[in-house]
């Protein structure tokens, strides 16, 4: 058995070629692997629970005792023990001849290489392949291959094993194991619920490779002779089902497996390959000119890929697969800043991630009814019923040792807006009308019950206003008429009422059904009114500049930098009652300036700049979701270094690891698929200038002064282009697959791109 050869070219492989034991935390962020179902950090093979070694599950959650509810890591089966000559080797206490460790970005492929040298001399080879089969989400494969320089006694095992890493756990219980005709299984229940979970393994080797189970121990074991020179190889089989996709996963398990076993390792990595291949085709960006910006976009569009679910119950968590941190709750992260790249690229990725919110509506209604209002309050944490996980005391004060109480949780009203608005966006990429019919206009209706519930409405000033709420601007808490969250707000009024005309004209049956269901009739004139009414905060007649909230132009005005010597402790929470930065203009990250994106047609240049070029000293950026809005923002007004240069940041963050890993006490570390998304944005919608919300689809380019050619894909109404931009040209050719045209508006020259024609213009 052969291993497969890695590609010769480097601008798809991720390599660390040393081991640096404070690497190996980072390092299992930067070279996960996952497949929508699962995600397999990128930790070595003999690293355990204290290495943060796990398999996190896409959709699977569990409370442990009174602790904070969150993902459940699997038994983790990806691990191996070598003992050689009765000295058992590892990067942590071996001496190394040579350790590499990779990530392929093109098959989502881990591999590590190590060789190790003995106190005799002798040196052992090992090198391991691994990959979860985006083809077969269940299976997990393990390739292993052994050579050494002299003849030895080699002792290989492989376990299954039972002491997990959890930051809130345990949160599985019952364990029992199993072994059958070389299989092993190990069953197991979580403790909240009692969901079955079972992971199962079984080992393909040569007759010279016999493999024994033990189900005590959940091993796999084999000892062998090695003779000098000879490559010893095995696969090792990994199945993970749980009982939310199976009535009986311990026999979905051991189909898996015998599934895998007939079909044979080639045939298992050709249709894995494949499956990564046929993403790829739409989903990559190609950089010409600027290794560094391609390298890191396309690792950040990886990120997306390897997180992205194939159902519609779950979605995709603010860290992505990498673990458990924040609870492994979705947050507002994925509609604004996810969901762009999937509608362009993969929409019907799309569709699941938007369909996620329709199956956890009545969590949102639960939650607007607790807090005494009507419809669809989204959580800010939302796990798989939609019940808000977030709590009222989410950050400890490292100072003082005491629970701060927040208010992420109760008054961030924004998220039902962004969810309303990412339903409509999705509608208007791809017109499936079937998306609002099928949940998405009874999702949007109840958003906009539920800001026509919670507005006030001020009769001396004639206008609605939404007090004490927290914008994206976290340092600030409880303000009245905060900028984006107004224009969020009016926006899902807006679409509420478009929906209900375009329903009522498409589709009439299922809006008199819709409406029935709601009884919400009386209310869609109250709508009316409030989206015609509702104050929105105005540029300042001299100025330009937005109030970011009522009474932000008389805090503090401070910057970052200075504010950062009021710290007493460098993990210290600027927000909150006493955060230093509570009481100054110094914001979190971009709020405004989201907005000014978000709603870009609505404002005009100077508004932008002026904002843009306000806020910008003032922003921390304590979010990872911030640098992308003002690379975005920055791009369409022609500020290309700093929009370059904010974009970089952005696309590198899971990389250098450069980001906050601690907020107070409060770990969480991790990757940032809301940032690779933002990655993807500033690229494409940034330097590209690519629009596609109006009929006429916008191609407006501002490239960084590096890049010598911008290459991607993008769909428009299930209809695919591709484009070419370059300093002084562009070009766009339709597929010969679509089925009518398409207007285009390159810079602007307007032109109709027919069925599999190609356009382009000069610029």
């Amino acid at each position: 058995m052969k291993l497969a050869t890695p590609p010769t070219s480097t601008d798809w492989i991720l390599s660390e070629d040393d081991f640096l034991p404070n690497h190996i935390e980072a390092n299992g962020n930067k070279f996960l692997i996952g497949n929508g179902y699962m995600g397999l950090r990128g930790t070595l093979e003999e690293f355990g629970k204290e290495h943060l070694a796990a398999c996190t599950l896409s959709g699977l959650y569990d409370q442990s005792g009174d602790k904070w509810r969150e993902p459940v890591n699997a038994p983790h089966a990806y691990n191996l023990t070598l003992i050689v000559d009765g000295i058992e080797l590892s990067t942590l206490k071996s001496e190394l001849v040579q350790h590499s460790q990779q990530l392929d970005l093109a098959n989502a492929t881990h591999r590590r290489s190590t060789t190790y040298q003995l106190p005799s001399g002798k040196t052992i080879k090992l090198e391991i392949n691994r990959f979860l089969s985006l083809d077969q989400k269940h299976l997990g494969v393990m390739q292993c291959r052994i050579e050494a320089s002299e003849p030895c006694l080699v002792s290989v095992s492989s376990h299954i094993s039972t002491d997990i890493w959890d930051i809130n756990g345990p949160h599985l219980e019952a364990f029992k194991s199993d072994a059958m005709e070389g299989t092993l299984c190990l069953e197991s229940h979580t403790v909240e619920k009692q969901i079955t979970v079972v992971v199962a393994s079984t080992i393909e080797s040569s007759e010279e490779l016999p493999f024994m189970c033990e189900s005590a121990t959940n091993m796999h074991l084999c000892e062998f002779k090695a003779e000098a020179g000879i490559e010893y190889s095995f696969c090792k089989y990994i199945a993970t089902h749980t009982g939310v996709e199976s009535h009986d996963p311990k026999a979905a398990a051991i189909t898996t497996l015998e599934t895998a076993r007939s079909l044979g390792l080639d045939a298992i990595k050709e249709s894995h390959d494949q499956a990564w291949k046929k993403r790829w085709t739409n989903s990559d960006v190609q950089i010409e000119g600027d290794e560094e910006a391609q390298n890191a976009l396309r690792y950040s569009i990886y990120h997306l890929l390897i997180a992205a679910p194939e159902n519609d119950h779950a979605s995709i968590p603010a860290r992505g697969l990498s673990g458990q941190v924040y609870k492994g709750a979705i947050f507002w992260d994925t509609e604004i800043f996810m969901l762009p790249f999937f509608d362009h690229t993969q929409p019907e990725l799309a569709r699941h991630l938007i369909q996620y919110r329709y199956h956890t509506l009545d969590g949102a209604r639960r939650k607007a009814a607790e807090n005494g209002f009507r419809g669809a309050f989204y959580a800010w944490e939302s796990q798989e019923t939609g019940d808000d996980a977030c709590t009222f005391f989410n950050v400890t004060d490292v100072i003082t040792g005491r629970p701060m109480r927040t208010y992420f949780r109760d008054k961030q009203i924004h998220i039902s807006a962004d969810v309303a608005l990412a339903i409509w966006r999705h509608y208007q990429m791809t017109g499936d009308l079937s998306l609002l019919t099928e949940g998405g206009a009874e999702v949007i209706l109840e958003c906009a019950r539920f800001f026509y519930s919670y507005a006030s409405y001020k009769p001396e000033r004639q206008r609605f206003e939404l007090h004490d709420v927290v914008g994206p601007d976290e340092y600030h808490e409880r303000v009245h008429n905060n900028a984006f969250t107004n224009a969020m707000v009016r926006a899902s009024l807006q679409i509420a009422l478009q929906i209900t005309e375009l329903l009522k004209a498409e589709e009439p049956q299922a809006y008199d059904t819709l409406i029935a269901k709601l009884s919400i009739a009386e209310e869609l004139a109250g709508f009316e009114h409030m989206a015609a009414n509702l104050y929105i905060p105005a540029p300042d007649k001299d100025t330009k500049i937005i109030e970011q909230f009522d009474g932000y132009f008389k805090l503090e005005d401070n910057r970052p930098e200075s504010l950062k010597e009021r710290l007493i402790h460098p993990n210290e929470y600027w927000g909150g009652g006493h955060g230093i930065a509570t009481t100054t203009q110094v914001i979190k990250q971009a709020d405004v300036v989201l907005m000014l994106h978000l709603f870009s047609e609505q404002y005009a240049s100077e508004i932008k700049q002026a904002n843009w070029e306000y806020y910008e000293p003032r922003t921390e950026h304590g979010s990872s979701l911030s640098p992308c809005v003002y690379a975005l923002l920055a791009a369409e007004l022609g500020k290309t270094e700093w929009a370059y240069k904010y974009f970089l940041r952005t696309a590198t963050i899971d990389l250098t690891g450069k980001s906050k890993q601690f907020i107070g006490d409060l770990y969480i570390g991790g990757t940032h698929p809301a940032a690779n998304g933002g990655a993807w944005m500033a690229a494409i919608l940034g330097f590209a200038g690519l629009r596609t919300g109006g009929d006429t689809v916008q191609l407006n380019p501002q490239l960084p002064e590096s890049w010598e050619q911008l290459s991607f894909r993008f769909a428009k109404l299930g209809q695919w282009f591709s484009v070419k931009i370059t300093a002084d040209q562009i070009e766009v050719t339709a597929d010969a697959t679509n089925a009518k045209a398409i207007e285009f508006d390159l810079s602007g020259d307007l032109l109709a791109c027919e069925v599999g024609a190609t356009i382009q213009t000069n610029r």
